[in-house]
This record gives structure tokens, C-alpha cells and sequence, in this order.
């Protein structure tokens, strides 16, 4: 039995003046019925080690998914970059050609003759000598001109420094520096190529090449030519400001062949022919028949009467800025070691061209001599290999 029965058996009806009382009863049963429906809702407690171990699984998630996504942007973007911006290859180095001489033909040696008309009308030419003195003013002068064409020389010579470590007695380690002169000789769009001694960089670990303006760059090695001794080493243009581009330029390559008259031509030695860097001489090259018979090839040297450096390196140039040789003073004879002697740039030219294109020096270990004329037999050249 409900509670709303037993209230109805056990309370007597009430009379028709007692309606107040009824109500009483009637509201504490409506009470009672809805105290079971209120609940109390209480939050469910947090389980902290669960939290920290669905967070650590996030953050893991998250640096794995990092770590893959920076893994393939390495590995795709040079390919994307490639596809979508392909790099210019650098213009291969290409030196201008020298003209050859032009050889007089038996035809033109011929002497025209001359009608009487041409004769009478031809003016008469005068030779006037006439004595000029110089003041040391004048002398001033000359050597002040020949120094303008050495600072515009001196735009394309570089100083080429070689880094190497070592370790002392003491088992300290020290860097070991060594200096030479360098010439800017092309830039192919990307990079400046500067021709140097091979003894240099060849074993450096850091190469560092100062321009005219002592500004720096890092070099490395392109190529090297164990026969003459040279290598051609390259400066990123990227590394280069453009203030120091407007200072530099590429040198100016001339012509040392023997039919060029170059003996008793007045010269300039640039880059560091007394040994220290940014040092200049005034000469005149004496003697241009030396050839050096060197593997798989002869060449001129060109000797002057500047004297300088046993360890002198660097160029010689003429009055029209052109380069005539490069200083290579391990060549010279024992009773004139310290005049400045170089290898003629014309027969450096093919070789120049090929190490600044990063090709190797191919070797096959030929040597030239002359054959003496007692052995000599008809229709056979002077010439031998060895």
C-alpha cells in the first residue's frame, strides 16, 4: 500500500469548514515525491597519470611528425628547386686567341719601282735632332705615370694566403701561414678565377685570397698543373661585395711570343717580386731565348734586369697594362737568382683556359731535346722525345 492510500484510509474526510487543514498533508506529499528526483551531479575525479600519459603520447606524436616533415623538406626541396628553378651553369673560361704573326711572302718583298712623277711630288723628309735636357721634375713625372699604370695594374693582383695546422714539441697546435701573389684572369658569372702558385694551396685546409681594396674571401682549389707549377683557385661571387667588384677586374693577357719584339721592352713587376705584397720594379726584359724543356711541353722564360726576391712571385707587365710572363723564380740560373725571371703568358694560355674549366692537366711524361747536328740524318727533325 502507497503512502497516498494509508493517508487516505487513516485522515477522516474534513467538513466543509475545514478546507485549511487538507492542504497541509497534501504539500508534504508532493515534497516526498520529488526529493528522490533531485541528484547531485559530482565531476569524475582526474586521473593525472592518465593525462600525462595521453599528453607525453601528444608531444611524441608531434615532434615525430616534425622530424619527418624536416626530413622530407631536406631531402625534396633542392629536387623542387631544381625542377622549378634550374641553376645556369657557369659560361665555360675562354681566353681571347693570339693572331698569329703575319710572315712577309716572297711576292711582297719586291720592291715597286717608282715612276719620275711619284719621285718629283714625293716631299722630302727631314730628321731635326734636337737636344733636350731633363730636370729631375721630369724624372718625377715619368716615374709618377709609370706608377698610375702599376695601381691600375694592381686591380687584378690578389694575395693568396694558405692556412695550415700543425702541432709543436708540446703537442699545441699552431696555424701555419704562407703568402703568394694571385691574377684575376676570367670570371665565368659565378665565380673569379685567380691563377696562383700550386705550393700554396695545394696542402692548405683554408685558403683566404685579399683583393686590392684588403678586403677577404675564401677560396678554394679548381685545379692544379704539377709541370709548371701553377693552380687556379676560385672566389664564389656571392662572397664578393659590390664595392670591391667595382675595385677589381680581370688582367689583361698580352702576347709573349718571339716574333712579338719584347726584348728591351720596359716592364713593370707587380703582386710581390721583392717578397712582401703590393711591392713594385721598373725594368726591361733582357733575354726571352731561354726555353725551359719541361714534361709534355717547352717554355720561354723571360728574364729582366729587376732585381728582386729569390721568393719573389706576381706578373710582369707592359706599358699597356698586358701581361707578358708569370714570376717563376725557381727557373733561374745559379749566377742570377735574384733577377726577376717569368714564364711567357702565351704558352701559359692553353693551360690557364683548362684549369679555370676545372680540367685536369693530362701527363704523358714526354721530354724535348735537340738532336747535335753530328747524328743528324737527312729529312729527320733536330728534334727527339725522350
Amino acid at each position: 500500500m502507497s503512502d497516498n492510500e494509508r493517508d487516505k484510509t487513516s485522515v477522516p474526510e474534513p467538513e466543509s469548514g475545514g478546507s485549511s487543514n487538507l492542504s497541509e498533508p497534501a504539500s508534504g506529499a508532493s515534497s516526498r515525491d520529488i526529493d528522490f528526483i533531485k541528484e547531485k551531479v559530482k565531476e569524475r575525479p582526474i586521473n593525472k597519470r592518465k593525462l600525462l600519459k595521453r599528453t607525453m603520447i601528444t608531444a611524441s606524436m608531434a615532434v615525430i611528425f616534425g622530424l619527418i616533415a624536416c626530413f622530407t623538406f631536406l631531402v625534396l626541396e633542392p629536387v623542387f628547386s631544381n625542377w622549378l628553378y634550374p641553376e645556369e651553369e657557369p659560361a665555360p673560361v675562354q681566353l681571347q686567341e693570339e693572331a698569329e704573326n703575319e710572315e712577309m711572302l716572297p711576292e711582297d718583298m719586291v720592291l715597286e719601282t717608282e715612276t719620275e712623277e711619284e719621285k718629283e711630288s714625293a716631299p722630302i723628309a727631314s730628321t731635326v735632332v734636337q737636344k733636350v735636357d731633363m730636370s729631375v721634375s721630369d724624372y718625377q713625372k715619368l716615374y709618377s705615370n709609370l706608377y698610375k699604370l702599376a695601381q691600375d695594374g694592381a686591380k687584378s693582383m690578389v694575395t693568396v694566403t694558405g692556412v695550415v695546422s700543425d702541432v709543436d714539441w708540446l703537442n699545441n697546435t699552431y696555424e701555419n701561414k704562407g703568402q703568394t701573389a694571385g691574377l684575376i684572369v676570367a670570371d665565368n658569372g659565378k665565380e673569379l678565377m685567380i691563377l696562383t702558385e700550386k705550393e700554396i694551396v695545394e696542402q692548405a685546409e683554408k685558403v683566404h685570397v685579399t683583393f686590392c681594396d684588403n678586403t677577404q674571401a675564401t677560396a678554394t682549389v679548381k685545379q692544379s698543373d704539377p709541370t709548371t707549377g701553377l693552380a687556379v683557385i676560385c672566389v664564389s661571387l656571392s662572397d664578393i661585395s659590390d664595392e670591391t667588384k667595382e675595385a677589381i677586374k680581370a688582367a689583361k693577357l698580352g702576347s709573349s711570343n718571339s716574333g712579338s719584339g719584347l726584348l728591351a721592352t720596359p716592364v713593370i713587376a707587380l703582386g710581390r717580386p721583392m717578397g712582401t705584397a703590393n711591392s713594385v720594379a721598373y725594368g726591361i726584359i733582357t733575354s726571352m731565348d731561354t726555353v725551359l724543356n719541361l714534361t709534355d711541353g717547352n717554355y720561354h722564360l723571360l728574364t729582366t734586369d729587376i732585381y728582386g726576391s729569390t721568393n719573389g712571385s706576381g706578373v710582369i707587365i707592359n706599358l699597356n697594362g698586358q701581361v707578358l710572363g708569370i714570376i717563376s723564380q725557381r727557373n733561374n740560373s745559379s749566377d742570377a737568382k735574384n733577377l726577376i725571371s717569368a714564364l711567357g703568358i702565351s704558352d701559359l694560355k692553353n693551360n690557364i683556359e683548362k684549369l679555370s674549366n676545372g680540367q685536369p692537366m693530362a701527363t704523358l711524361g714526354i721530354y724535348g731535346t735537340d738532336v747535335p747536328a753530328g747524328i743528324q740524318e737527312p729529312g729527320v727533325s733536330r728534334r727527339r722525345l725522350t
